[in-house]
């Protein structure tokens, strides 16, 4: 009995060696892998792979032609839908309305008076009032009806041209609650809500950072869903300073709605809103798009009789950022 067992495993084992090599067509032997299940889990060891950590890499936008990232919008609209959560893309940050009026320092969210506007985020009302004095501009009764919230990181939101305003000083307020209602108070043409975005210091008029960088991307269709981008643009010389005046032209690669292929002109931000104490925001730039509708876009820039032209892509929710190195 013994002998019949032991030449019992002896084929077994001569069967397991077998089924381990094989041949080719040429006879050259090639090893099959083999599928091993231990009889003993105590005795058994299980071979762990070495995992190496790795460190991404992040994008660098003067060596590439462009960086998308996730941005640093802290901040909701302070315009919810229905009513109109889009800004008034012919008064941006920076713009002087074609050399008519001094620089804008905010965006404008148009709707007609009594829209209910809304916290950008969590703070506290630090001011809540008439802008009788020339406390957060140097003219007063320039805001007219006028909320300050202050956040956290020393960042301020005003939000001014009210007609009504719920809320007072001291006052704790989040993204749910209503501060006040659009208007047309103090200097403002037609109702709409003249929305800033400061940093350090309230009081300075030139404290101002663009907001379209820390309002999230707005939606299309309103409160549906992510089809807007934005665009962020640095155009810097050899010293890699932002420079005082550029022209820049921004067109779409085709068509992206039921309307015609759309093309973006300005210029970039005024020479009095680069000044170094004013530009801590999150990206070092001069001019931004705040709500491009995703796809692919060609950027020119027009420095000195020099045009430099790239392609860029815009991606839902996200940030392109591109920078220019001109003479």
């Amino acid at each position: 009995m013994r002998r019949i067992l032991n030449l019992f495993l002896l084929l077994v084992l001569s069967s397991c060696v077998t089924a381990q090599v094989a041949e080719t067509p040429t006879g050259t032997p090639i090893s099959i892998p083999t599928k091993v299940v231990p009889t003993n889990t105590a005795l058994a060891t299980t071979s762990i792979p070495t995992i190496t950590p790795t460190t991404e890499i992040a994008c660098d936008p003067f060596r590439a032609d462009y960086c998308i990232t996730e941005g640093h919008f802290i901040f909701q609209r302070p315009i919810h839908p229905p009513a109109n959560e889009l800004l008034d893309e012919t008064y941006l940050y920076g713009s002087t309305a074609e050399g008519t009026r001094e620089p804008h320092h905010g965006v404008e969210f148009p709707n007609q008076s009594g829209t209910p506007v809304y916290a950008a985020a969590e703070g506290t009302v630090l001011f809540a009032g008439a802008d009788n004095q020339a406390v957060y501009c140097p003219w007063p009764n320039f805001y007219g009806n006028l909320i300050v919230l202050k956040h956290n990181d020393g960042l301020f939101t005003l939000y001014a041209h009210l007609s009504k305003i719920d809320v007072e000083t001291g006052q704790a307020v989040d993204t749910r609650t209503k501060i006040g209602e659009v208007g047309r108070t103090g200097v403002a043409i037609g109702s709409h809500l003249h929305f800033e975005v400061r940093q350090g210091d309230v009081e300075d008029y030139f404290a101002t950072q663009d907001p379209q960088l820390w309002l999230l991307p707005a939606k299309d269709p309103p409160g549906q869903g992510g089809r807007f981008g934005v665009l962020v643009i640095s155009v810097m010389d050899a010293d890699h300073n932002l420079v005082k005046y550029a022209k820049y032209t921004i067109t779409a690669s085709e068509k992206q709605s039921d309307e015609e292929v759309k093309s973006y002109y300005g210029i970039t931000y005024p020479a009095d809103m680069l000044k170094e104490d004013t530009r801590s925001g999150p990206v070092d730039q001069n001019a931004v798009l705040g709500e491009l509708l995703i796809g692919r876009y060609r950027i020119a820039i027009e420095r000195n009789g020099k045009v430099y032209a790239r392609w860029v892509e815009v991606e839902s929710g996200k940030l392109t950022q591109v920078v220019f190195v001109v003479e």
